[in-house]
């Protein structure tokens, strides 16, 4: 179906000469350099692609979830034995989930990041050694992108030849329109095994917190954990289209299921004369 939409519709002046000077919609941008202005417009956006936010906020729902399911099972499998015993019980266990859950998310995201960046280096080095055996098929492709998008296929050309000029701006943009990457922002291994670990352990410490406190049961450790769950439900949809009330109640019910299944399965386990 064909676009039916005036210019003014589709998000773009009917005529160029419509189009005000940067400067006087964005006086915030005036006297910035070309390579300052697009900083400082990526920078109004979140970063969705990498960095430390990413880890940061999954590792620490992460650790509130699997510690909690994990004291949950422990909790659920000695609540025959004496409250002294059990309360120890559940806390050594949480302390050794919070190091081994904290470890395995650093070392994993490290990996996982690194084997990315070593997959976006690999690509733009390829990509390098393609424009400059072939710069010509090269500049001829990027204009065709060019004009796939609609720009007129001279200009795009010309776009394309001047992109050319430069070869680390011509191997960037190849890098940006054929695989949506920017060599020279990829997202950093320690950044985010380091983020993953520091969040996944405040997020596993959470449920432990009242029983350095002196609650003998788990249910004050279970009350904060989900109060601290609906928080960070609700801070992840500040990234996303999500209503912060859906992002809170959705994390907040997936915990309490899990910890609830956990439990249960530590009481079956502990009434078999298992535990």
């Amino acid at each position: 179906m064909s676009d039916t939409r005036s210019p003014d519709q589709a998000g773009q002046p009917a005529d160029p000469s419509d189009v005000p000077a940067l400067a006087d919609v964005r006086p915030d941008l005036a006297g910035l350099s070309d390579e300052e202005v697009v900083e400082e417009i990526q920078h109004e956006h979140a970063d969705v692609t990498g960095g430390w936010l990413r880890p940061a906020l999954f590792g620490a729902m992460d650790g509130l979830v699997s510690n909690v399911a994990l004291i949950a099972g422990v909790a659920g499998g000695t609540a025959a034995s004496s409250s002294g015993d059990a309360s120890t019980a559940v806390v050594l266990a949480g302390l050794a989930g919070l190091a081994a859950g904290a470890f395995s998310m650093a070392v994993g995201e490290y990996n996982s990041v690194a084997s990315q960046s070593e997959a976006a280096e690999f690509e733009v080095a390829k990509e390098r050694r393609e424009i400059t055996r072939n710069g010509a098929g090269e500049t001829a492709e990027l204009a065709a992108m060019y004009a796939a998008k609609g720009i007129d296929e001279d200009l795009a050309m010309q776009m394309a030849v001047q992109v050319h000029h430069d070869l680390d701006n011509a191997v960037a943009v190849h890098a940006k329109e054929e695989f949506g990457i920017d060599p020279d922002d990829l997202a950093s291994p320690l950044l985010a095994g380091g983020s993953s670990f520091v969040a996944f352990a405040l997020g596993a410490l959470v449920p432990l917190v009242p029983y350095f406190l002196g609650a003998t049961t788990i249910l004050p450790g279970l009350l904060l954990t989900m109060v601290a769950l609906f928080a960070c439900g609700a801070l992840v949809t500040q990234v996303t289209v999500r209503s912060w009330w859906y992002g809170g109640a959705r994390m907040t019910i997936l915990g309490a299921a899990a910890a609830a299944l956990t439990y249960g399965f530590g009481s079956l386990v502990g009434g078999a004369g298992l535990g």
